[in-house]
Parts: structure tokens; sequence; C-alpha cells
């Protein structure tokens, strides 16, 4: 008796769609990467066809469709927005708030302009077909673009940290920050609001730094005790629970003030990006990610109604390309007034060009406040969901286009000579800077053969005329970094000063040569540490050796003797080696190659 009571408590249409949902995916994934689709246009594709409007819409005829079918958005909408929350948390962990802060120029300065100047001009278009208020709210929908299918665009071609990912990712989280004074906008409109427009929204967007504030504050303070305390490798449960609580956590927290659940992830992304446990956070987070980004897209999909598009194909159409030309030229005005390079101005505008996400809660809410008809919010939504349908092929386009641009540079024709293919036993040299050079010198002093690349086109071109072992590539690729003898190497020195990069190149290396010596270039001790947690075999940090080395100076100008002096100093750098390898030993249990005493240089 107790399991006919449970079973007919339980709410069968929503798991008969989550179950439509969980097959299409499936289906999906593998049937569009047979056919070299994106992903995102192929659960698009299936949310239109499976949807209400699709063949849910023949249900009424035939009742066994019900079961094939999607009866209701709502009922997997609400899951589907942990796809975009999971995506922006993992999007933090890639960033740091240095970095972040790197990029407040691009938020601030291009983000918040692209959002006022498109909202204006797309309204005064808007005015033209409907009345001024509803063409302000749809203006301000359509003027966001789409974080979840932008950043998954991006990061399926690991371009997020290229400076066409920076400047997309840039405008992206100044559109998530402009959510609180958009809603508090279209409340206002509503007569749901008894201050003044001025102290309203100050009020809003003060209490969402406010709750910003709390979040990084209570982050700061919890986060890394709470990791340490569930990071054990005899329950990994407990670390993808810490991981889930925190990422759904912060979005709540975020959502619950009015912002964005997104911009909460984001956020609390940011605040584990410093802490050692951010590659494990990764690896957790990624299944659910890409499993809630597919239900994500299929929802979008089902919002678009077939009865509309099929009652206005042409004033639909119109207005897609209206909104991505309009879009498109601004934002690749707007990137040229930033002084980004032409290629990234027109990526980044052919990206940004369509509709977001955000635009369905704007169009329900201005509907529900009577703003917008059913039949004008019908027609919005139809124009947003089309738009970012055209994303992954505007994308596609964007690239070629910016190409044209990119091979406009000139590359020296000496720099095109690809590296030897003789086998020889050689030290890589990543970076031939005056750090790099240096390096091959004193290789080339004790008889070392070594082979240097740098990914400065003209510069390689000088040395190669100078008769340099120099050849131009990208050390983070895996396959250039085959082509120039890994596998036969010596021995790995990472010269360059860009710290993402030089991680990007370890990483790569040690991945295809466990056993390989590896000594790497550092900031400071913090990113030594993290360089010894990836696998270095030792690590250079600039400030303690330059510490050291006026150490060494002011002891002989003291009249010291040099026999001791240099011991001390030796001995010192031995104690800072190892405190560095022990801290990034206990805090990412990573297991390090086994060092050889034979080093290729004078080890520091």
């Amino acid at each position: 008796m107790a399991g006919v009571v449970l079973a007919g408590a339980v709410d069968l249409t929503a798991l008969k769609d989550a179950l439509v949902v969980l097959g299409t995916a499936a289906v999906v994934v593998p049937l569009v990467r047979r056919l070299h689709v994106s992903p995102v246009i192929g659960f698009l594709a299936a949310g239109v066809v499976m949807g209400p409007s699709g063949i849910g819409a023949l249900s009424s005829y035939l009742p066994q469709i019900r079961w094939i079918a999607i009866s209701e958005r709502e009922t997997i909408a609400h899951i589907a927005e942990f796809g975009v929350v999971f995506l922006l948390f993992v999007i933090g962990l890639e960033l740091s708030l240095a970095r972040l802060m790197t990029m407040r120029r691009l938020v601030f300065g291009l983000g918040g302009l692209q959002v006022v100047a498109s909202t204006i001009i797309v309204a005064l278009l808007a005015r033209l077909v409907l009345p001024s208020e509803a063409a302000l709210v749809v203006a301000a929908g359509l003027a966001l673009s789409s974080t979840a299918i932008v950043v998954e665009v991006l990061a399926g071609q690991k371009r997020m940290a290229s400076a066409t990912g920076r400047a997309n990712f840039a405008v992206l989280l100044l559109q998530d920050l402009a959510v609180v004074p958009v809603l508090f906008l279209v409340g206002t409109m509503g007569g749901h609001s008894d201050r003044s427009v001025l102290i309203g929204l100050g009020y809003a967007l003060g209490l969402a730094v406010l709750t910003i504030g709390a979040i990084v504050i209570a982050g700061q303070l919890l986060l890394r005790p709470l990791f340490r305390l569930v990071a054990k490798p005899e329950n990994p449960e407990l670390f993808i629970a810490a991981t889930l609580f925190v990422a759904i956590g912060a979005g709540v927290a975020a959502a619950a003030e009015g912002l964005s659940m997104a911009l909460g992830a984001f956020i609390a992304g940011l605040l584990l990006a410093e802490t050692e446990y951010r590659r494990a956070i990764e690896a957790t987070i990624e299944p659910f990610k890409s499993l809630l980004l597919g239900v994500f897209f299929f929802t979008v999909g089902m919002s678009v109604d077939l009865a509309v598009v099929v009652h206005y194909p042409f004033l639909i159409l119109g207005a897609v390309l209206a909104l991505v030309l309009v879009k498109g030229v601004l934002i690749f005005s707007l990137c040229r007034l930033f002084k980004l390079p032409k290629a990234v101005s027109i990526e980044t505008a052919f990206l940004l060009a369509s509709a977001g996400e955000f635009a369905f809660v704007v169009f329900t809410m201005a509907t529900q406040l009577a703003i917008l008809t059913q039949e004008q919010s019908a027609l919005a939504v139809a124009i947003a969901s089309l738009s970012m349908a055209l994303i992954p092929g505007l994308g596609v386009l964007g690239r070629r286009v910016a190409r044209r641009y990119e091979q406009a540079v000139p590359v020296e024709a000496a720099a095109l000579e690809g590296p030897p293919e003789d086998r020889q036993r050689r030290a890589i040299v990543v970076g031939y800077g005056r750090v790099g050079r240096l390096v091959a010198e004193m290789l080339s002093e004790h008889k070392i053969a070594y082979l240097a690349v740098d990914a400065n086109a003209k510069a390689v071109a000088r040395w190669r005329e100078l008769k340099k072992p120099v050849y131009w590539g990208d050390a983070t690729n895996a396959a250039f970094l085959e082509r120039c003898g890994l596998a036969e190497a010596s021995a790995l020195v990472v010269t360059i000063d860009q710290p993402r990069q030089i991680e990007a190149v370890v990483t790569t290396a040690r991945s295809l040569r466990p056993d390989l010596v590896i000594v790497a270039r550092s900031r400071d001790a913090d990113h030594a540490s993290k360089l010894y947690a990836l696998g270095v075999t030792d690590a250079v940090p600039e400030t303690i050796e330059a510490s050291l080395q006026l150490s060494e100076a002011a002891l002989a100008g003291l009249g010291v003797p040099a026999g001791p002096v240099i011991a001390s100093i030796h001995e010192r750098r031995d104690v800072f080696r190892r405190e560095l390898q022990a801290a990034a030993g206990r805090e990412t249990h990573a297991v390090k190659p086994k060092r050889s005493r034979r080093s290729v240089i004078n080890s520091p």
C-alpha cells in the first residue's frame, strides 16, 4: 500500500520531461559531433522540435506523442539555469581578482558604453512599431548578449585567455552587473515603485554592492578552511558536495538580492581561483556544467513559439537581421574606440551582436506588469531566441573574417623556418628575450646544445639572420613542442614573464614528458609554489633571486670573504627551494617527478 501511495505522489510529468531531456542529450551530442556541428545548435534545434510549440503541439491530436515531447518549459527551466551558474563559476576559476582588475577599463568602459548605447539605439528603432515604454523594455532585453553561448563557443575553442576572449568576457561581465538596474527600470515602468527613479536605482545598486562585498568577505574567510576540511582522498564525495554548495550557494545569495545567480557563482569562482584547490574543483564541476548547459540551450529552443514565427516570418527575420547589424556595427566601433585590434573588434562584434538569455527574464516580467502584450512578448522572445541560435554560426564567420586581418600582419620569411628534425638531444629555451638570451649563452659556454622558441616573429627573424637557433611558434601548443624535439630534449627552460603562459607551457610539457627536467622563471614565491605543484623541477622566483643577489653584493662589499658568501647564498637558496616545494606538496598532494642531480644549468 505504501508503494502505491508513493507512486501516486510522484509528478510523472516532471520526471518524463527530465527523461526526455536526458535522452535527447544522449542522442544529440554524438550525432552533432559526427556531423561536425556545434552541440549548442543541436540542443537549440532539439528544443524547438520537442518543445510545446513543436511536436508537443500535436499531443492533443495524438496523445502518445506527449511521452516524447516537453509539456511545459517551466518544468526544466529552473534546472537549466544551473548550467549558466556552473559555467560562470568555472570561468571565475580561470580568472583571478588581480587579473580581473587589469580588465576594469574594458569591463566598465567598453561594457558600460555597449549596454547604454545599444539600449538607446535599439529603443529608437523599436519605437517605430511599439509604444515608448514597450520599446525601451524590449531594447533593454535585446541589448544584452548571451553569456552562456558566447563563453561556451570561446571555451570550446580554448580561447578564453586570448585577446578576443578577454574583450568578450569583459563586456559580458558588465552585462551581468546590469541585471539590477534593468530589472529596476522594468519594475518602475510597471508602477511597482513608490520611490523616485534615481533614489530607487541608487538603493538597488547599493544593495548589489553590499551583496557582492558580503560574498567576497565570506569567501575569503571561509572557503580555504572549508576545502581544507573536505579535501580528503578517502572521502571524495565531501569535496564534490562542498564544490556544489559553494557554486550554488553564492548564486542563491546573489539572487536573493536581485542579482544574477551566475554573477554570484562567478565571484565565488574568482575567490577559489586564488586557492590551491582550483584545478580539482574544475575537474569536479565540469560534468555538471556540460550537462546542465545542454539543458539550458534546450530550454532556449523551447522558448520559440513556432506559431508566431509562421505568422510573422518576415517581421521576425528582419528584426533579427537589424538587431545583429546594429549591435555588431556599434560593438565594432566601440572596440576600435578602446584601441582593440581590428581582428579582435571584428570577432567581438560578431559574437556579441545577438540577444541573450536575460532577455527572457525581462520580457516575462514586462508581460506580467502589462508593459508588453502577450503577442509583443512572443515576438520579442522569438527574435531573441533566433538571434541566439545564430551565435555559433556568427562566431565561425567572425573568426574567418578576423583571420584576414591577422594574416595581413607581415611575418618575416626567416621566422617561418621550422625547427630541425634531426632528433638531436637539446635543451629547449622558451622565450628569447633578455633572460632567455643569457640562459642560451650559458648553455653554449658549457657546450650544451639548445634550441630557443619565441612568439615574436620579427625578433625571431632578426636572430635567425644572426644564425641563432631560434624558432617562431607557440610553446603552449603540444604539437609545436613535439616538433621542437621535446621527446628527445635534455631539459626545458621557461624564461617568459607571463605567469599564465608559463603555467600553460609547464602543464603541456609535463603531460608529454613526465621525466623531463623543467626549470621555469616565476614572478614570486607564490607563483613558484604553483609551478612546483604543476611539476617543475626547479622554479626561480624573481623577487627571491634579486634579494639573494643584493645580499651577495652587500656582503662582498663589506669585506666578507667570497667563499663563505657564496656558500651562505647557496644554502639560503636551497632553503627557499625546499620550503616552496614542501608548501606545494602540502597544498596539492601532487606527485612530483624525481629531480635529477645533473642539472642542465646551474640551478638557482
